[in-house]
């Protein structure tokens, strides 16, 4: 984590320090949360539609800040609080985070896309730690809060840092990538999240295209090769010294030649290296895209394929994302809930239907949010793909998930689609149906909290 003086740090964030006995306290991290503070911490008071964390600035030193920014607007700090006065602490936190990056000497790595940032960030840190000291992103914090933060938290002698970037509108990841700097970029593709704030898919490959505001010009630039809205932008675009490209199709610098699922994982052959197979113990072939962005990564900084192989092999990703979960019913959960949007929820009821060796398949599905102007269409989408050959049971939960249902129900039997209100129930009618031998899938978005039906069956 960050370690600097009250000094270094009014210089580093655009402020000035009250006093000037206090420009010699030592700071050790930053927290803008009292709840989470430790002892030693630089607390940044952030203001909400619904708080001020001014308002928390005294109980933040009592739990032990050694100090704090303060926003002019705010008139004068509570009297004995060290305190570093900006002129916004938002804005001054992400000064802070930029000068704090400019002083490592390690590399960034900077990841976004509609579906499977997360997952990404977790295969790229794992290939990279076989050679190289890496920290990345933690929990959700690829906002323009959770970045600036995440940049602070990285030790002076890490050398690798995987940064994921979210937005939800044009010029987040502008501003994300003109803070982190990164020596790589990648854009794992381009779905249908955030439709609501950015208007079409082509909105959204406008946005995610700002990662390369910030990029290195001798970095390192990866993206879905298969995704046209990317290929007709790139070319336009101002771009690094390197560009790689995957997908499934053969005109990327990286495709599958060969993809496997397996209960256990998936096994796959890639056309960098030929008569050898990958395995890692995550499902889907949508996985597979995944890691072929991570071994773009991984291979651009040095890692042999001793390494990549290895890393695979013993790959944990962050909960939520295909995890398998074994109740104590005996029946299997894949736990994909932590978000959803169509195409990540197609890329599950694949796996879904590919997977052998169960007898039943059940796919419990929620509401996919933010989808804008066509949310009914495209839930209605999903339910029109679903058929008995694919899986066996459709349980819904959820308005928008009712459309799900409504469009699924004529293609199966009576009471083999149906519809839930309430947690409860649907965890009870999963259970009735499912037996040692079955599969079922949570895939929801974020929201709709689905992974609480494993505390009924766990």
């Amino acid at each position: 984590m960050m370690k600097r003086t009250v000094r270094q740090i009014a210089e580093m964030s655009g402020g000035r320090c009250v006093k000037p006995e206090w420009e010699t306290i030592a700071v050790s991290g930053v927290s803008t949360d009292t709840r989470t503070i430790q002892a030693g911490n630089l607390y940044v008071p952030l203001r909400g539609a619904t708080f001020n964390g001014h308002d928390f600035v005294q109980e933040a030193v009592q739990k032990g800040a050694a100090a704090v920014l303060w926003a002019e607007r705010e008139g004068t700090p509570p009297e004995g609080v060290p305190a570093i006065i900006v002129d916004d602490t938002l804005s001054a936190l992400q000064r802070l985070a930029a000068r704090y990056r400019e002083q490592l000497g390690m590399k960034v790595i900077g990841v976004t896309g509609s579906n499977g940032k997360t997952t990404t960030k977790d295969m790229i840190a794992a290939l990279l730690s076989t050679h190289y000291r890496v920290q990345k992103t933690e929990g959700n914090l690829n906002n323009h809060i959770g970045v600036p933060l995440t940049l602070l938290s990285l030790d002076e002698g890490t050398e690798m840092a995987v940064v994921e970037m979210g937005m939800s509108g044009f010029g987040e990841i502008e501003r994300l990538t003109m803070i982190a700097r990164p020596d790589a970029a990648v854009i794992t593709n381009i779905g249908e999240a955030h439709l609501q704030e950015l208007g079409s898919r082509e909105g959204i490959a406008k946005a995610k295209l700002e990662i390369l505001a910030g990029l290195h010009h001798d970095g390192l630039f990866v993206y879905h090769g298969d995704e046209p809205l990317l290929t007709e932008r790139v070319p336009k675009l101002p771009l690094p010294r390197h560009v790689v490209t995957f997908g499934a199709g053969e005109q990327n610098d990286y495709y599958p030649t060969d993809v496997r699922i397996e209960a256990g994982g998936t096994s796959f052959v890639i056309n960098a290296l030929p008569g050898r197979t990958l395995f890692m113990p995550v499902l889907g072939k949508h996985h597979v895209y995944n890691a072929l962005a991570a071994i773009a990564v991984a291979r651009f900084f040095g890692i042999d394929w001793e390494g990549i192989d290895a890393s695979l092999s013993r790959l944990q990703v962050t909960r939520m994302r295909t995890e398998v979960v074994k109740t104590k019913y005996g029946f299997t959960v894949i736990n994909d809930a932590y978000n959803a949007s169509p195409t990540s929820m197609r890329a599950a009821l694949t796996l879904l239907g590919e997977l052998g060796g169960y007898r039943q398949k059940i796919a419990v599905l929620g509401d996919m949010l933010e989808l804008g102007d066509e949310e009914v269409a495209f839930h209605r989408e999903i339910g029109e793909v679903l058929r008995p050959g694919m899986v066996d049971y459709v349980f819904t939960y959820g308005p928008l998930a009712h459309h799900i249902a409504a469009a699924a129900a004529p293609f199966f039997d009576d009471g083999r689609v149906r519809e839930f209100d309430d947690k409860a129930a649907l965890a009870e009618a999963v259970r009735s149906v499912a037996t040692s031998d079955d599969i079922v899938l949570l895939k929801a978005s974020r929201g709709m909290k689905l992974e609480e039906l494993l505390r009924y069956w766990v």
